[in-house]
């Protein structure tokens, strides 16, 4: 059997999408170093309808296997077992074969192998895959960056394996090589401050209005049928109410240890932000909020020390749940304008020309963010190809402005009774200086001349200045030798 495509790397994730090829009438070749993984995704295709699914015995017979020009998915671990995986199989491959790796990756890394895999006259994809488990089995959203000739070769096959919306199949080329792992980066981090903000409402839903599991997840059922309509929120109203099964009482989320973990993605999010110059403190506090939770031992220790407010602030249940719905929203609305942002000044900055607009409509399915907010996020930049920044369209920017009063009133709530709110907060302090005309700027760059020299321009006429501030100050010469290293 030559088959059209094969998959290499059988944990549950390379399993699930194997067979999500093999269930749209591709015939798949499977692959992995232990063969105990291939036997039991040959008997699930079996299982699951005599997909057409067959097994290899090693690097050779598996790329044998796979017509020609070969067509080849891997999901291993990122790192060097993918380094060793490409190592593995390009001995047995021929120029014009195609290597698509799905793992979660540095850009770089993928950008490096493009190289060393071009000079053989293979075609080298890195493609983002978002789903989880369920979404690769069913239909993801896929996000392919590579060689548009090596796109064109898998896109019959993507197209119908991924998540399908009103509006096509959840993937589409995403840009040059790096392109595809960029943005599935990003959605990650998006990813992770729709969590916190999430993680938020719940933690004021619960200390400050004392809601039981049962009654926030009535809240979050009703708040899915609005403009919050979104698989996290969906998730939420099913995991507050489960019973617990191991002891019978009470629910699970109660004997949840509150220590977050992560895989790296949110990291290098806000690593990139910073390289980019792009303000992004939704994501950043979401990930400070995961190392603070990290530090389990030394906040039962702090508890003891550190006092919370001691204050009676009276709240309208009623009220307050509705403002939460609206911060909500606006908080989320901020987090994914920061993610885009960072994906405009890394595309600007390879020369991806990556679609803005394209990228809210990949994640409509499939993914983790998937929301009903993306089809505005998506017309929004599609209305204005050149906007430099999501909440600077008209439709969005009054979504938000209607919603600031409550935005506020929560924020005020939370500190009045110590709640912290790292990613709300953070979403309005970006709502708030973004929008000011004058910033408070000029009294750190009047600080930066005066101990440093580093000069500033001024508002009244064009030119780069510096000030004597005082008689211990002296000339520094040459003004444009003092900006040199500036970003």
């Amino acid at each position: 059997m030559s088959c059209d495509v094969g998959l290499y790397g059988l944990a549950v994730m390379g399993q699930n999408f194997a067979l999500n090829m093999a269930s749209h009438g591709f015939s798949v070749c499977v692959g992995n170093r232990s063969p105990a993984k291939v036997d039991l995704t040959v008997n699930r295709a079996k299982a699951e309808g005599n997909l057409p699914l067959i097994g290899s015995t090693d690097a050779g017979d598996f790329v044998r296997k796979i017509s020609k020009p070969r067509k080849i998915i891997i999901l291993v671990m990122a790192g060097k077992p993918v380094d060793d995986t490409i190592a593995q199989l390009s001995e047995h491959l021929e120029a014009g074969d195609v290597i698509v790796d799905g793992g979660n990756e540095w850009f770089k890394n993928t950008l490096r192998r493009g190289e060393t895999l071009a000079a053989k006259g293979i075609h080298f994809i890195g493609m983002g895959i978002s789903g989880g488990e369920e979404g690769a089995r069913n239909g993801p959203s896929l996000m392919p960056g590579g060689p548009r000739v090596a796109y064109d070769m898998i896109a019959p096959i993507i197209t119908k394996c991924a998540a399908q919306v009103n509006d096509g199949a959840c993937t589409g080329y995403v840009g040059p090589i790096g392109s595809g792992n960029y943005v599935k980066m990003i959605h990650n981090g998006i990813e992770y401050g729709d969590m916190q903000l999430i993680g938020e409402v719940y933690d004021i839903m619960r200390n400050v209005l004392k809601l039981s599991n049962d009654e926030m997840a009535d809240i979050f059922t009703e708040w899915n049928k609005t403009e919050l309509d979104c698989y996290l929120i969906e998730i939420t109203s099913k995991i507050l109410p489960k019973k617990d099964d191991l002891t019978g009482k009470g629910y699970v989320l109660d004997y949840v240890l509150d220590k977050t973990g992560m895989k790296g993605t949110g990291r290098w999010t806000i690593q990139e932000a910073a390289e980019r110059s792009v303000a992004a403190p939704t994501m950043a506090a979401s990930l400070d909020a995961r190392y603070i939770s990290a530090r389990k031992d030394e906040r039962v220790r702090a508890s003891t020390l550190l006092k919370g407010p001691d204050l009676e602030v009276p709240v309208n249940k009623a009220q307050l749940i509705e403002d939460l719905k609206h911060a909500l929203y606006a908080s989320k609305v901020c987090s994914y304008a920061q993610g885009l942002g960072i994906i405009k000044g890394c595309s600007d900055d390879m020369d991806w020309n990556v679609n803005l607009s394209e990228c809210a409509r990949l994640w409509k399915g499939g993914c983790i963010i998937r929301a009903a907010l993306l089809q505005k996020i998506q017309d929004a930049m599609a209305r204005d190809v050149n906007l430099p920044n999501l909440i600077l369209d008209p439709v969005i920017a009054g979504e938000l402005n209607e919603r600031t009063a409550a935005w506020r009133r929560v924020i005020i709530v939370a500190i009045a009774h110590g709640i912290a709110t790292p990613a709300m907060s953070g979403s309005l302090n970006y709502f708030d200086s973004y929008r000011r005309a004058s910033l408070p700027a000029n009294m750190t760059q009047a600080q930066r001349d005066f101990f440093g020299g580093h000069t500033y321009e001024r508002t009244d006429r064009e030119g780069v200045f510096h000030t004597e501030w005082t008689d211990a100050h002296k000339s520094i010469g040459d003004i444009s030798e003092r900006m040199a290293g500036n970003v």
